[in-house]
């Protein structure tokens, strides 16, 4: 990142260039000694995203990262020292850049009291979007704030249209050699593509995410009660998640069983196979690979879970080595995630041609089946939001029906932005000024839950995994069930909320229960549209958890919340 600074230099005050069309960057120089400095940067960066077009909702987390890691750089500068910004925008992207000389430090380890790590956590939780080094003995912040994630949205949408405009006129205007040819010669390729690309990354993505989230949180403890009611409390929400979503997919059973499948052959060859499931206890004791490389080679979900559970907590106890290991597997982290960020830029047109693939090959009733399922998942996505109620209700004691009515913007922001980091700092000050809950409480617990607590994620996979198990004629057994459970469990809690990361644990959940990776053709289309509600049901989860655990701390001002 550092090569990108270099031309930051130098900086004059109120500066805007245009170096193309769509191109602009605001510039500003801040000195130390000044008594405002991260209110001043705070403001100089929130009024430059305005001047960008920035939503203000999107360009809120930038003005929160940036005012306080204008504040650390200042407590590492030498004196006279001078804090240099920049916002720039690049198409539909905008950045903010801060540079200070300084000592280096560690922006993501708390170093001496309670607000550091609370900041330390912050920085955490926005993962990709939030790059810090030390170049030079300078301090250098690189900071994603743009509209890419709407941005993909938008065309995930218009590749949806698109396919479908394009299977119908395939289907009932084409002839069937020619929609057959292509078919078989250009939209297949193109998503067998995509979900190669997605396999590829599927291990080393699952495996140096949790080893890095957990080598980061190594000193949790040191938060005492307030840190372990929190993980209680989301550990307790994604429980009832997976439970609820078995349960409701029990009910309504979406699709026939083995439609996706063109003869009966088929489905009873992988009915059989699927069949030859291991007892509970054998799942249990295959956790633990007989080597290091067999989970990463077969794709081994739960031993490599376990294997980056054990390399994470291991990374803390090795003494001078510690910060090498932990600093190589942030790298590696951030390296996979940027491949995963690269190929899904391809989600619009891999939703373009699944949906077009879908439309010509599948008949009417296989299409209503896939319809049905997306029904079932937001019936159970907004279930799982009433689920919500009852824990205020039943747990602390305050009245559900106020509790949504203060939360309905920051529930609206979740569902337009489907970016918990990006709905963050909305629900942050939902929770300081329409709820009552301290910030000693929220100022940890939101940004914990952006990271860890992923109920709505968690329904999506169980659900998903179930009916794609469903459509490829898989019996699943009650031990793939026990492992499908751990795993997204275990997924929700490790690995970042980055665009298109749901598809990537999705394959590897299916992986648990025999069903082909090649299964998320069938809703890929979709997924974009469940998107928002499951954004929708993680955020409120941890407006949820969070006026609970206030409560129970006695950190809540019940006259702010009854106002």
């Amino acid at each position: 990142m550092g090569s990108v600074l270099q031309w930051m230099y130098p900086f004059r005050k109120g500066r805007l260039m245009m170096k193309q069309k769509k191109i602009a960057v605001y510039k500003n120089v801040f000195p130390a000694d000044s008594a405002t400095l991260s209110s001043d940067v705070a403001d100089f960066v929130k009024d430059s995203m305005i001047r960008l077009g920035v939503q203000r909702k999107l360009s809120a987390k930038a003005v929160l990262l940036s005012e306080e890691t204008a504040a650390q750089f200042l407590s590492h500068a030498p004196e006279g020292s001078s804090l240099r910004v920049l916002v720039r925008r690049h198409f539909t992207d905008t950045s903010v850049f801060l540079s200070m000389p300084g000592n280096e430090y560690d922006p993501f380890i708390a170093e001496d009291d309670s607000e550091d790590y609370y900041r330390a956590l912050l920085y955490r939780s926005f993962g990709e979007n939030y790059k810090y080094e030390n170049r030079s003995h300078t301090n250098q912040v690189k900071i994603q704030a743009g509209q890419s994630e709407q941005s993909m949205l938008y065309y995930t949408i218009l590749g949806l249209v698109l396919g479908v405009l394009f299977g119908c006129f395939a289907k009932f205007l084409l002839p069937a050699s020619v929609s057959g040819a292509i078919g078989t010669y250009a939209l297949d390729p193109i998503k067998t593509i995509f979900l190669n690309a997605l396999k590829i990354i599927i291990a080393p993505v699952v495996f140096f995410s949790i080893a890095t989230s957990l080598s980061q949180y190594n000193n949790i403890r040191e938060l005492g009660r307030l840190g372990l009611k929190t993980i209680g409390m989301y550990l307790l929400t994604t429980v009832f998640a997976v439970a609820l979503g078995f349960l409701m997919f029990s009910i309504f059973h979406p699709g026939q069983f083995g439609f996706a499948l063109t003869g009966e052959a088929q489905v009873a060859e992988v009915s059989v196979e699927a069949g030859m499931g291991t007892s509970v206890l054998d799942t249990i004791v295959n956790i633990v690979p007989s080597n290091f490389l067999k989970p990463f080679v077969e794709s081994e979900t739960l031993q490599l879970i376990f294997l980056a559970v054990v390399c994470g907590f291991a990374v803390g106890k090795i003494g001078e080595y510690s910060a090498a290991v932990r600093k190589a597997f942030d790298a590696l982290n951030s390296l996979f995630l940027t491949i995963t960020s690269i190929f899904t830029k391809l989600i619009p047109l891999a939703v373009f041609a699944s949906v077009s693939l879908l439309i010509v090959n599948m008949s009417s009733d296989s299409l209503l089946s896939v319809m049905g399922h997306m029904g079932v998942l937001i019936l159970t996505l907004t279930a799982m939001i009433g689920v919500y109620g009852l824990l205020v209700l039943g747990i602390g004691r305050l009245n559900p029906i106020t509790f949504f009515r203060n939360c309905r913007e920051s529930m609206l922001t979740s569902f337009t932005l489907c970016s918990s980091s990006a709905a963050m700092p909305t629900n942050m000050k939902t929770c300081t000024e329409k709820l009552g809950i301290s910030p000693k409480v929220s100022n940890f617990t939101i940004p914990l839950g952006a990271t860890i607590n992923m109920d709505g994620t968690c329904i999506y996979l169980v659900v998903t995994c179930l009916f794609l198990a469903r459509a490829y004629g898989v019996e699943v057994p009650v031990s793939s069930i026990f492992s499908l459970a751990v795993t997204i469990i275990l997924l929700s809690l490790g690995v970042p909320g980055i665009p298109g990361i749901g598809l990537v644990c999705l394959a590897t959940a299916l992986v648990e229960i025999n069903v082909p990776v090649e299964s998320i053709g069938l809703v890929i289309a979709i997924e974009s549209i469940v998107d928002m509600f499951i954004t929708m049901s993680n955020t409120t989860g941890d407006i949820a958890a969070t006026l609970i655990v206030a409560k129970s701390e006695h950190l809540l001002n019940e006259d702010v919340y009854n106002r």
